[in-house]
Parts: C-alpha cells; structure tokens; sequence
C-alpha cells in the first residue's frame, strides 16, 4: 500500500517532516495530542520489503512507447517507475554521476546512513525498462528540443541546481560556501575527516538545509554553530522537530538577523557583521542595529532556483511562473508532450514527498497521452 502511492516511501520515512504531515493528520492526535508513529512504521516497513527484495510490481507487456525522464531525483524516478510499471521505456538523463538528486547530494548524510538512497534507487530500477545516462546535464549534452523529436513524451524533474546570491559584502571570501555543496561533499566524501569543517560556524538560512547542514557541522566537531534567520521562530521553513534536533545537538539558532558583510583576514573569513530585523506589517525591514559573530566558515543555506539557463534554446512555448515551470494538475507543461513535476516546477513544495506524487501523476497522465497518440 505504501509503495502503491510512494515509491520512495523509505526515503520520505526519514527525511520529511511527518509530524507535520502524515502524523498530524492522523486521528490520535486530534483525540490524544499522541499520534500513531507513522513516519518509524512507514520505515519498518519499506525496510523489510527492501532487505528481503520484495516486489509488488510486474512491467506490463512493452508498448514501443518511449520516454525521457530529465532529473533522476525524486520526481524524476517516481514517474520513470510509474511508466516503466505500464510498459513503456524510460531514459533518464541525470547531469550528475549518481541518481538520487537531493537525496543523494542534498539530505544531511547522518539521515541516509549505510548508502540507503542508492539502495533505494536499485530497488526502484529493478522493474526492468529504465535507462540512465549521467553526467548529461540539460542545454549541454541534449536540448529539450531534441528530446521531442527523439522521444513519444517527455518529463522534466530537474529540481532546482542554481542557489540564490546573498546580497552581502565579501561574499566571496574563502570559508564562504553554500551549504547544499557542503552536504554534497559529505554524502560523497570516502572519510567524513576528509571535509574541512571550521571551528565556529554560521549558517544564513531558516529551511531545512540551514538545520541539515548546522547539525552535521556540529556532529563533525565543530566548537559553536550559529544559524541566523531573518524572520521569527514560526517562520522558519524547517519544523519545529528539525529545530529542536539541531538544538539538542548544540546549535544555537537565532532570529530577526540578516546578515550585512563577512570580516576577512588575509582574505579569509573571520566573522559576520549582521542586521537586526523587524516587520512593518509584512514588510521586513533592518533596524540599523548591527552584530558581529566571530566565524571562520559561513553557509549560505537561503535557497535554490531553477537553472533558467539550461533551458534557453530548447525550451520555445515553455511557460514560466513564479520563476519554475508552469505546470497543470496532472503535470502537464505548455508544450504539448512535455510534463513537469518536482522543484522545479510551480507546484513544488520542497519536499521529497510532494516530487514523488507529482512524478507519480505525470507518469498516469503520460499514459493516457501515450494511448491516445
């Protein structure tokens, strides 16, 4: 049941905020404030199927239908799963040397012990019918373009590889990094001991990197970790479980600072220079008041974007909002035969859970396109 609606159901047992979701849906918390453990029950589960190869799946007779799958994260092998279960064949075209996406080069590495996001891809992959390419990364080896002309139908879950740019002085200097590069070094470092981590870190951010990333510098011995965040404790995008975690681990996490410039010695970071900071009604706004922490590695964990670059040239007709991709309900882009799900799409949430329910119902809805054509 679980893998019916998930396919990644291992996955989104250990990473996404199930006190928020499933957990606070379920009818004991509503009568007892006490829910069923879902999340630890989910991962049991998904688990035992995985150590003992249970599969609840047959490919459908070949349909001669092909499919390309850009992105093999979350979204992307959802829908290549989905569709290889009907028969049809899926080439997916990952720009990195390992399938996974966030949950491969973006999860805090203490979460994914023992190379479970590979496992799980395995698991996954052993339906038969899916191809993957890697190091084939979108406007440099392949055109979306070229792709229509190749392929019946196509899915874009690129997820978002670009970050946003910190409107601070000194950005640059050495110690400043952006801290899904961090979490990317560690989960594919061969010995943790080979990541530098400094002594007294700050991480700028309020979301789930920002935690991920604190944690797992405090975890590898760092002495002080910092985060700062702009807003309030209840507008942080983390939850109040990742919070807590990344407190219990000594993490201080401080509100209403954003940060103006990093001090540098010979070039290098020492200390951040931040901003006090206040609403006006929903305006946010700096108070002029300034604090200087001591910092000798400083992440920048406040978001990524979607690579518009990649899709110049290759992309006419493909409608934009909100900077992502515009989709429908059933993933459906402005191009005709192109489909969209995940990050990097209008819909996403930034959540593993919600790429692979959007890859899940573009794959149904490619099928029905696939019957018609």
């Amino acid at each position: 049941t679980i893998f019916d609606q998930n396919i990644l159901g291992g996955m989104c047992a250990r990473v996404c905020p199930t006190e928020t979701l499933c957990e606070q849906a379920c009818v004991r918390e509503t009568a007892e404030g006490k829910p069923v453990k879902i999340g630890q029950l989910q991962r049991f589960a998904t688990d035992a199927a995985m150590d003992n190869n249970l599969q609840f799946y047959e490919r459908a007779p070949k349909t001669g239908k092909r499919v390309a799958v850009i992105g093999a994260g979350p979204a992307g092998l959802a829908c290549a799963h989905r569709l290889a279960m009907k028969g049809h064949d899926v080439t997916m075209l990952e720009q990195h040397p390992k399938p996974g996406g966030l949950n491969e080069y973006g999860i805090a590495a203490y979460k994914t012990v023992d190379g479970f996001a590979q496992a799980e891809v395995d698991y996954i992959l052993s339906i038969g019918g899916i191809d993957i390419r890697y190091d084939q990364g979108m406007g440099q080896a392949y055109y979306l373009a070229n792709l229509q002309q190749e392929y019946d139908a196509v899915f874009i879950g690129a997820g978002l590889s670009n970050v946003h740019q910190a409107g601070m002085e000194g950005v640059d200097a050495d110690g400043v990094c952006d801290a899904v590069e961090f979490i990317a070094s560690l989960r594919q470092a061969g010995a943790l001991s080979h990541v530098p981590v400094g002594r007294r870190v700050v991480v700028i951010g309020g979301g789930m990197t920002a935690i991920d990333a604190a944690t797992q510098a405090k975890l590898l011995g760092a002495e002080e970790v910092t985060i700062c965040y702009r807003r309030g404790k209840e507008q942080m995008n983390a939850s109040e479980y990742e919070q807590e975690l990344a407190a219990a681990n000594g993490v201080l996490i401080r509100h209403w600072l954003q940060p103006v410039r990093v001090i540098t010695d010979s070039g290098r970071a020492s200390a951040i220079e931040l901003e006090y900071t206040q609403t006006d009604g929903s305006r946010l706004e700096g108070t002029g008041e300034t604090v200087t922490l001591p910092a000798d590695q400083i992440m920048l964990a406040i978001g990524q974007t979607l690579d518009k670059g990649s899709l110049n040239g290759s992309s006419d007709g493909l409608r934009m909002s909100r900077n992502r991709i515009e989709t429908d309900q059933h993933g459906r882009t402005s191009i005709e035969g192109v489909w969209a799900g995940g990050d990097c799409t209008d819909h996403g949430e930034n959540l593993t859970v919600t790429a692979v329910a959007q890859g899940r119902d573009a794959a149904e809805s490619i099928d029905q396109y696939l019957q018609s054509v």
